[in-house]
């Protein structure tokens, strides 16, 4: 778990005043940043002895990666897993789920009071632990662990760069990636601004317009108790269809495929720009990939249904055809002179 690798991102932003990479968070064993959260919060009530190998049942509500990299520790380690989800949730992700040996509990009528699913899964959550012996909610949305899990995600970044770290664009949603990556940065006295990616919608730092989000991964409609706001220095807030284009663009660019919340921090990359001094070094936080989107981000279809279109926006084109960004390259170049 960790060790994910750093990318010089080279095309991304041509004339990029500095350094830029990005943190690939995608290549952790089950597929996400989600995957140290996890191994935090389930070791460390294993080392306590609150958790039972062969006995004790981990119960806990999500539909995407930190559901998955549960059911990955929790096999690994013989715990038995609860995921509750709700109807949203793809039938690909179930299927992982599954697969990894979880039991998938799905809600689908709305709580009667918000008219949102998120409450009705954590009622289904209490009553799941009223009922189960020797259960444990890892709640990442206040469980301490899961911010301390990514002390070592910001460790490894500052380690790689020997602590030459100017700028940290990352997602917020939990608050454990956010609080981690700042403690670390508070411990080790590094001069690093830390900007935070919410979605337009979520409450995290503040109220927004509401809307309907579409692409998962950042924001919350319930600010967490894990969160700290004053952890970032500068927030962005993006749109679904922000996201579509930071993937699209990142995908087109430097041949990454990542996921929809990495599609966020790209974008915001755009409104952090004017603050980035000269010479310095920005990390990007990339979540996870884009395997999992699929059927939406990267689903032509799917995003003119939503968006119109709108496939101009990443496909910048010399008169040649090639996006401009690798026209221009020196290593196209060397290849058409051999």
């Amino acid at each position: 778990m960790g060790g994910t690798p750093l990318i010089e991102l080279e095309r991304l932003v041509p004339g990029f005043p500095g350094r830029l990479l990005a943190k690939a968070e995608r290549f952790n064993p089950g597929g996400s940043v989600k995957d140290r959260s996890a191994l935090g919060m389930v070791l460390g009530r294993i080392r306590s002895g609150e958790l039972v190998p062969g006995r004790s049942t981990v119960i806990e509500s999500s539909s995407g990666n930190l559901a998955i990299g549960l059911a990955q520790i929790c096999g690994y380690f013989g715990l038995r897993l609860v995921c509750v989800v709700d109807a949203r949730t793809t039938q690909q992700n179930i299927a992982i789920l599954r697969a990894y040996g979880a039991e998938v509990e799905v809600v689908r009528e709305p709580d009667p009071v918000t008219g949102e699913l998120l409450p009705a899964r954590l009622r289904r959550v209490a009553e799941l632990l009223a009922t189960t012996p020797d259960s444990y909610w890892p709640d990442q949305y206040a469980n301490p662990l899961n911010r301390q899990a990514h002390l070592t995600t910001m460790r490894e970044i500052a380690e790689e760069l020997d602590g030459r770290v100017d700028h940290l664009v990352l997602a917020a949603g939990t608050g454990g990636t956010l609080g981690g990556c700042a403690e670390y940065i508070r411990q080790a006295g590094l001069n690093t601004t830390v900007h935070a990616v919410d979605a337009v919608g979520s409450v995290l730092f503040g109220p927004t317009a509401s809307c309907k989000r579409l692409v998962p991964g950042h924001g919350a409609s319930v600010r967490p108790k894990l969160l700290r706001p004053a952890d970032a220095a500068h927030v962005v807030h993006v749109t679904d269809l922000d996201c579509v284009v930071g993937c699209r663009r990142l995908v087109r660019r430097e041949a990454i495929l990542a996921g929809g919340s990495s599609g966020a921090v790209v974008s915001a990359l755009d409104r952090v720009l004017p603050r980035v001094e000269p010479g310095a070094t920005v990390v990007l936080i990339l979540p996870d990939g884009g395997d999992r989107y699929l059927d939406t981000v990267y689903d032509d279809t799917w995003v003119r249904r939503h968006f119109g279109a709108v496939a101009h926006l990443w496909a910048e084109t010399d008169d040649a055809g090639f996006p401009q960004q690798v026209a221009n390259s020196p290593e196209l170049a060397d290849i058409g002179h051999r």
